[in-house]
């Protein structure tokens, strides 16, 4: 029985839970909390090995980089890739709330409101970058402020040339051991995402679908098109690469990024099938992919300029190309600093309405309506997100000579 499960692929395994927690959540809705320590000890396990993961695979690749010149070129291209996945996202959610119309009649006026507090500035999201403490970091899983950290350790260990080689050396056996507990961690997936799927559906059930049904198939939608249309022509067209043997090689990333709803939590996951699965290089998957966790929120990105043009549709704001364009602007820069944690889209909400004329007050109505469900919401929009890093991974290897191509092409037949 052992020899069978473990010849079983593991994207399959996955599959094969989710579908049995859904089952069990249908059939037996009430027994689901005496699984739930399954998935919260999942959880547990993959966000334990976020931050040290960030912080080693992040200096280790720029170590193995070397050559300064290269990664500035190395980074300039990934930063570019997600900030135009990013501004994409949010025109996608924008133009499948146009023609959807969830906001339409939406019955906000019974919802409770939920105020967000005030909402975080740019300068104190710049000045946190720099940490006062590098240990209080790691405790708190600062993405933005470990990869800063990480950055200036790998430069560091690069530019001390002959002294610095043997922590080079310790960097890059430190990431193959983190990689390598991430492997061991993994092969729990399956009870962890029977648990949680199962948990998620009987808390919710249906009725997310029921309650704001338009705002969830806009969501589907916007996931769907994010990432079969904006990704599928990144790849084919920028990295000349087939389409299938990308998301037939994440689909384990994937299914964590649903179970999840976390980018940070699906990190582990997705270094480990950029390199197993679709031949990424260590030093470009070990930069890019943290570097993604903390900017490259497409479903963030989407969900905040569709979550935008439903409260505007709801409150009967007049649409002119002037509030298209700030939703756009504000809602990209929004996403770029949103936490890599469930929900955090909802709380970044206030920044952009602000800018378009809407109260705080109208904007706890509509958090407080649509956190009740956000949940399952959550777990949809996520996926894109995973979907973008791997994809802007794999298109930035292809570009740097370090992809190996029959390692990707070989996903299709798995």
């Amino acid at each position: 029985m052992i020899r069978l499960w473990f010849a079983i692929p593991l994207w399959k395994r996955v599959l094969g839970a989710l579908a049995l927690g859904i089952a069990f959540a249908l059939v037996a809705p009430r027994a689901t909390p005496y699984v739930q320590f399954l998935g919260d000890l999942f959880v547990r396990a993959i966000r334990m090995l976020v931050a040290p993961i960030v912080l080693v695979t992040i200096a280790a690749g720029i170590t193995a980089l070397a050559d300064p010149k290269r990664l500035g070129g190395l980074g300039g291209r990934t930063i570019g890739l997600f900030a135009l996945t990013t501004f994409l996202a949010v025109s996608v959610g924008m133009i499948v709330a146009s023609i959807v119309q969830p906001g339409i009649g939406a019955p906000l006026g019974t919802a409770a409101p939920h105020p967000l507090g005030a909402p975080v500035t740019p300068y104190d999201q710049l000045i946190g970058i720099v940490p006062l403490n590098i240990a209080d970091a790691l405790a708190k899983g600062d993405m933005l402020a470990l990869i800063f950290v990480a950055i200036l350790v790998g430069v560091g260990t690069v530019v001390a040339g002959e002294p610095g080689k043997p922590f080079a050396a310790l960097l890059q056996s430190l990431s193959a051991v983190l990689l390598r507990v991430v492997g061991i961690v993994m092969e729990a997936t399956p009870f962890g995402v029977f648990a949680l799927i199962a948990n998620a559906v009987a808390a919710n059930g249906a009725a997310v679908f029921v309650h704001v049904g338009w705002l969830a198939l806009a969501v589907v939608l916007g996931s769907l098109i994010q990432m079969l249309v904006v990704h599928s022509l990144l790849l084919r067209f920028a990295a000349r690469l087939p389409v299938l043997s990308f998301f037939r090689g994440i689909v384990d990333a994937l299914a964590i990024a649903f179970s999840t709803a976390s980018s940070s939590a699906t990190l582990p996951v997705a270094m480990r099938v950029a390199g197993d699965n679709l031949g990424v290089a260590r030093p470009i998957y070990s930069t890019v992919l943290p570097l993604g966790a903390s900017i490259g929120k497409d479903g963030t990105a989407m969900y905040v300029g569709l979550l935008s043009m439903f409260a505007l549709q709801a409150f009967g704001t007049p649409l002119s190309p002037q509030v298209y364009a700030t939703v756009l602007l504000t809602g990209a820069l929004a996403a770029f600093g949103t936490a890599p944690v469930p929900s955090a889209s909802l709380f970044m909400l206030a920044a952009v309405l602000s800018a378009v004329g809407i109260a705080p007050e109208q904007t706890a109505l509509v958090v407080g309506f649509v956190l009740p469900f956000d949940r399952l919401l959550d777990m949809t929009r996520t996926v894109p997100s995973a979907s973008a890093n791997l994809a802007v991974a794999t298109t930035v290897a292809k570009w740097e000579g370090e992809l190996d191509e029959a390692v990707y092409r070989s996903a299709v037949d798995q």
